[in-house]
């Protein structure tokens, strides 16, 4: 008789599988660059489509041939620097030292953020000048302007970005170099290359084990022949609990994601937006009217979310050579 051999079912390296804080992404870890810019881009991701592509895939079968790829559309309108913000280290980790906002900052802003009465910007970066040696990572803080997208929103997303740099002395200047100026996608990505996209996933609400874990459905003469979508069993006699590994119904989706090495095939501008749109927009979206960026495969999320780009932090063995397009799909896809 073969030995009995059943994997567990579903993986745990995800738990606990709660719903996230919030929809907007928070980024823990950014990659050390001696390129001074913005570590990271936010975009709101349209849908997908598929292009005509040669493959440059290193060793690949079809190393060298045209091929057809999946891709992802994200519409990446400019964002606006409001605020630098310096961190200094404890005990405990990095904690925030001072913020220093922008002077003239959208009004769609100040619905929804008390600002200070008195905001002397220039003494308040002297101050922070002065205090370089107490310092441990230089960050700034930009919002989106989500008025220029097909998106029905009108408050602005804001997120927190890193900067390259060699030194904290190269990143501040940097910081007020661009404190309260508009940042576009090229000036932190290019064509060919290797980025990490974190989004929060759909969400599914409520599921059972069997969706949510990849359970075996119970067979006929089982002993819970009465109950066929649980689990065989939730736990021994001893210990007489119920371990938190158990496979159990619960929350599915939308949680926070990061994937990593997603290739940048094309990086548009407006002019360039009748290259992508389908004939009567993308569903559940509409049409792309600025900047984009152009991903190979899928990316976590539904349309109209916010997906934050970051430069790759492992991008080992990955090649950045820009890819050559042939054909982009513009069907229509109201009638997939």
């Amino acid at each position: 008789m073969s030995r009995h051999h059943q994997p567990r079912k579903g993986s745990i390296a995800f738990s606990p599988r709660k719903r996230a804080a919030k929809e907007s992404p928070r980024i823990r870890s950014w990659p050390e660059t001696d390129e001074t810019g913005l570590l990271g881009f936010p975009g709101y991701k349209v849908g997908m489509t598929h292009v005509t592509m040669i493959d440059t895939t290193k060793n690949s079968p079809t190393e060298g041939m045209e091929i057809s790829s999946p891709v992802t559309i994200l519409e990446t309108p400019p964002v606006v620097v409001m605020g630098i913000r310096a961190y200094r280290k404890d005990t405990r980790g990095l904690k925030t030292m001072s913020d220093i906002l922008a002077g003239d900052l959208d009004e769609d802003l100040k619905r929804n953020i008390t600002f200070p009465k008195e905001n002397d910007v220039e003494s308040k970066l002297n101050e922070l000048k002065e205090k370089i040696d107490e310092i441990e990572d230089i960050r700034v803080i930009v919002h989106t302007k989500p008025r220029l997208v097909s998106i029905p929103k009108k408050k602005p997303d804001i997120v927190e970005c890193g900067i390259g740099g060699v030194n904290l002395e190269q990143k501040l200047d940097y910081a007020i170099s661009v404190l309260g100026k508009e940042i576009n996608n090229v000036d932190t990505f290019s064509d060919g290359e290797h980025i990490d996209t974190i989004a929060i996933t759909k969400g599914k609400g409520v599921q059972g084990p069997v969706k949510r874990f990849g359970v075996r459905i119970q067979y006929g003469k089982s002993a819970r022949s009465s109950k066929e979508r649980v689990v065989g069993s939730i736990g021994p006699w001893t210990p007489s609990r119920t371990m938190w590994t158990v496979a159990m119904a619960g929350q599915m989706g939308y949680h926070k994601r990061t994937e990593y090495n997603k290739k940048i095939l094309k990086i548009g501008d407006v002019s360039d937006t009748e290259d992508i749109n389908p004939a009567g927009g993308f569903i559940k979206y509409g049409l792309v009217k600025n900047n984009y960026v152009m991903l190979k495969g899928s990316i976590p999320g539904p349309s109209k979310r916010l997906v934050i780009l970051r430069k790759a932090v492992r991008p080992h063995g990955k090649h950045n050579d820009p890819v050559q397009i042939s054909h982009i799909s513009t069907a229509s896809k109201q009638g997939v």
